[in-house]
């Protein structure tokens, strides 16, 4: 097992990769998971109606940090309509097979769910939301009190998961990813999250808030949580994001 990185990445070199599914004339999977219907769906503000503060790129990339510690004010829908539509806001769909979105991915194969622990949103009940990108809308998944507490645990008990305005939780489904890319897209996934959070960073500068990335978290447990079954679909990373204070560390 003290090898099992090393293994990884010497079994995921193209000489040892099988045909891909889709080199085998298998039909791709769906660009997004399926949901009920019956569930409360939750318009999110039209990316045209909100306003941004115009900021200089160099200025983002220079001033983006880790912050930590958020201030009470809570954030507003516009605010996560927008972070939600710079990580993973879709731009094209190319049906069948893949969607362009305001983040690169390996293939287009954007093989990541967002689902969101809504903290400290103006009109929003606090609780566990999925995001549909295809539709820019949110859905409810757990709004039972404690699911904030039971994520935080999962997070090796980090209490910003909690105290910010709201954590991303990216959850990876492999299938679309090797799909194409056989068992080598298990790397692209983890280099697609990158892509992602990197954007939640930037973007959120023009919104005054920060960001902190986490890794750390205790896969069974986040996976249990979200009801997911750590194979097929795994939480992959998270980011907790909220309003700074007037001195954020």
């Amino acid at each position: 097992m003290s090898n099992i990185g090393k293994e990884f990445l010497k079994k995921t070199q193209y000489k040892y990769l099988e045909k891909s599914k889709q080199m085998q004339g298998y039909p791709p999977p769906p660009l997004q998971l399926d949901y009920d219907k019956n569930k409360k769906l939750i318009d999110l503000p039209k990316l045209e109606d909100i306003e941004v503060r115009t900021l200089d790129l160099r200025k983002a990339i220079q001033s983006r940090k880790s912050v930590r510690n958020y201030s009470d004010l809570p954030m507003t829908p516009e605010e996560l309509s927008f972070l939600l539509w710079c990580t993973q806001g879709i731009k094209e769909v190319m049906y069948p097979h893949a969607t362009l979105r305001t983040v690169p991915s390996a293939g287009a194969r954007h093989a990541f769910e967002t689902f969101l622990l809504i903290n400290n949103v103006d009109t929003l009940e606090p609780g566990l939301y999925r995001y549909l990108a295809l539709e820019h809308k949110l859905i409810e998944e757990n709004l039972e009190p404690g699911i904030a507490n039971q994520i935080t645990d999962g997070c090796l008990g980090q209490d910003m998961v909690k105290r910010c305005g709201v954590t991303f939780i990216w959850v990876a489904l492999p299938e679309r990813m090797n799909w194409r890319y056989s068992e080598r897209g298990y790397r692209y996934l983890h280099i697609d999250a990158g892509h992602v959070c990197q954007n939640l960073y930037l973007s959120a500068e023009a919104l005054d808030c920060g960001v902190c990335a986490i890794a750390a978290f205790l896969d069974d447990k986040m996976n249990s949580i979200l009801k997911l079954d750590g194979e097929e679909q795994f939480v992959i990373y998270l980011a907790t994001v909220g309003k700074k204070k007037a001195i954020d560390y």
